[in-house]
């Protein structure tokens, strides 16, 4: 599987199957392998890319950990698979790291799908509601968070292995909050002419669904998914749900 370089740093992805390119981004406890329920669902009709963020997986690590380095890992990616039309999907934080790397070469994509996040767009009537959606989830355990009681009663296994995803990574967490500082803003994102898809979870305890239909109706030509019953890490627990929206999703970005 490839490698590319990033000023530096060795950066790792895959890809699988053929078809139109879909970018995964993971979120602060994944790698590439975080995406092994949504890669062999995709791959007989999408090119599926997966990679590892520096610090991340089987990416090198650097000394710094700043994540405004993440969008650049992206964007080496795309240039080394030389991939074109192709839809970006960053979940969680990841969001953040995808549509800014979306900014940097937007005459290569074709959408944005920002799932569980609204990408750290800043304005001023959306911005409030994030943080006033993080202060309640930082009330509870970070397993709360992602995945409901009722999955970790039921699938004890996949629970185990959600955890343990995380042990392979060097970078941490608060490594990945810069991300949603520095915006972009409503309009940064409309000049560059990308669309953006969001999607979301109803049960989502990180990002109320309100929030997320809120940034919907301020951006312009955006799709908007909110998916009954999902939880924040819905790409984990409930793959078919997730699945299904980005295929929807995707198709509509690339107007099927």
């Amino acid at each position: 599987m490839p490698y590319v370089d990033n000023n530096g740093t060795t950066i790792y992805y895959e890809q699988h199957g053929e078809g139109s390119p879909i970018l995964f981004v993971h979120g602060s406890g994944g790698h590439h392998a975080a995406w092994w329920q949504q890669v062999v669902a995709l791959r007989d009709h999408h090119t599926v890319v997966t990679l590892d963020l520096r610090g991340f997986g089987n990416s090198d690590k650097d000394d710094s950990f700043d994540s405004l380095n993440f969008p650049g890992d992206i964007v080496a990616v795309i240039e080394d698979a030389d991939l074109t039309d192709v839809t970006l999907l960053g979940q969680s934080i990841g969001a953040a790291a995808a549509l800014k790397a979306a900014l940097r070469v937007p005459e290569r994509v074709r959408g944005v799908i920002l799932a569980h996040s609204l990408g750290g767009i800043d304005h001023p009537e959306i911005t409030p509601l994030v943080k006033a959606d993080r202060a309640e989830a930082e009330k509870l355990p970070v397993i709360d968070r992602l995945l409901t009681k009722q999955f970790r009663r039921d699938e004890s296994a996949k629970t185990f292995l959600f955890t343990q995803m995380g042990t392979f990574n060097k970078a941490r967490m608060q490594d990945l909050r810069n991300l949603a500082t520095d915006g972009p803003t409503v309009g940064d994102v409309a000049a560059a002419g990308i669309r953006l898809a969001f999607l979301a979870g109803e049960k989502d305890a990180v990002l109320s669904p309100a929030t997320v239909t809120k940034a919907h109706e301020l951006m312009s030509g955006s799709l908007l998914e909110v998916v009954p019953g999902a939880p924040h890490s819905m790409y984990w627990e409930r793959p078919d749900l997730f699945n299904a929206a980005v295929k929807r999703l995707t198709d509509e970005l690339e107007g099927n």
